[in-house]
């Protein structure tokens, strides 16, 4: 545990954290708690095959959310990988459409069609989780590019897992994006292991945040076990690009506590690694500060969770009982031309 804590040290932000407020506290633990009782329902889902397919969950990772969510503004574009209904469900989709999408059912956020790795919503700035590995990141530096060609401020942040960081997308992006200066925040979630393969296996360069140097890129690591550490370093890194200096790229550090799929039993890590971690959990931490801080009681924490519950039992109702798409929706929004004359009936 000692080594866990010690590196948990090590990763964390530059500098000291800066006092936060009691709603950002409250705001954070809702979030945390609304991802892990989301994904811990559609586990359950899946296991009665209401879910099909694909299931990546986002359960032990759920600080990067929170930290994201008080750093970010709304008009700023997010683009991420294929773990991602945590950051989707931070974003501002309902915890009904996303519960509804993970069912098939028409009433999804992408009406049925993208399943688990495919959330989008443009109301929500919400460009995606994307199966491909890697995939996202180029994405990811074009959004930041239009930014930059309307001249507005925002950003687009672009994330992608330990694995992912291996792609050659990565190293076209990074120096393209340097090259213009582009608008766009990188951030490997470094949940330690690419599926099965932990990064010391598959990787000479095992801090990955210095892969930036490279391009001459900001970079830092980052403790993403903890709310605060995220929000200040993403916070740091934002009024950086804004101020049109060009990229950032921010390796945080974080831990799945299930398996890299519902498929996945994780038995290339021990018992002991795993509740080392969970000694961690952001969720616990966040709560226990709350009460000793006293920005709230314990009676109303409680109320705060079984508002959560209530809310993702309420999405798992919805899910059931909204119907599946219809055969003939499997052509409707795949194109903006409404003419678009190489779809065959």
């Amino acid at each position: 545990m000692a080594e866990i804590v010690a590196k948990s040290k090590k990763i964390s932000s530059k500098g000291k954290t800066k006092a936060v407020d009691k709603a950002t506290y409250l705001d954070w633990y809702e979030v945390m708690l609304r991802i892990r009782r989301f994904e811990e329902k559609s586990l359950m889902a899946y296991s009665k095959q209401l879910i099909r397919g694909f299931l990546h969950v986002y359960i032990g990772q759920e600080a990067i959310a929170a930290g994201l969510k008080s750093a970010l503004t709304k008009e700023d574009k997010i683009v991420t990988a294929y773990r991602q209904h945590g950051i989707g469900l931070m974003r501002g989709l309902s915890s009904d459409s996303c519960m509804a999408e993970l069912f098939g059912k028409a009433t999804g956020c992408v009406k049925g069609k993208g399943g688990s790795m495919h959330f989008f919503s443009k109301e929500h700035n919400y460009f995606g989780g994307n199966g491909i590995v890697g995939a996202q990141i180029p994405i990811g530096t074009g959004m930041a590019l239009a930014e930059k060609y309307r001249e507005t401020k925002n950003l687009c942040v672009t994330m992608f897992g330990d694995g992912a960081a291996r792609q050659g997308a990565l190293y076209e992006s990074f120096n393209m994006a340097m090259t213009w200066k582009l608008p766009v925040l990188y951030i490997c979630e470094n949940n330690k292991y690419a599926m099965g393969t932990s990064v010391e296996r598959t990787s000479n360069v095992q801090e990955i945040y210095k892969v930036g140097s490279a391009f001459e890129m900001p970079s830092e690591p980052v403790d993403g076990m903890s709310p605060e550490k995220v929000h200040e370093a993403i916070s740091r890194a934002a009024e950086h690009i804004r101020s049109g200096k060009g990229p950032y790229f921010l390796e945080i550090n974080t831990y799945r506590y299930r398996g890299h799929s519902v498929s996945d039993p994780a038995k290339y890590r021990t018992k002991d690694e795993l509740n080392d971690y969970k000694e961690l959990d952001p969720i616990e931490v966040t709560r226990k500060t709350i009460l000793d801080k006293k920005f709230a009681t314990e009676k109303e924490m409680e109320a705060i969770d079984a508002r959560i519950e209530a809310e993702i039992e309420a999405a798992y109702k919805f899910a059931e009982e909204s119907d599946y798409p219809m055969s003939s929706e499997l052509y409707e929004d795949n194109y903006v031309q409404k003419d678009y004359p190489y779809i065959m009936d």
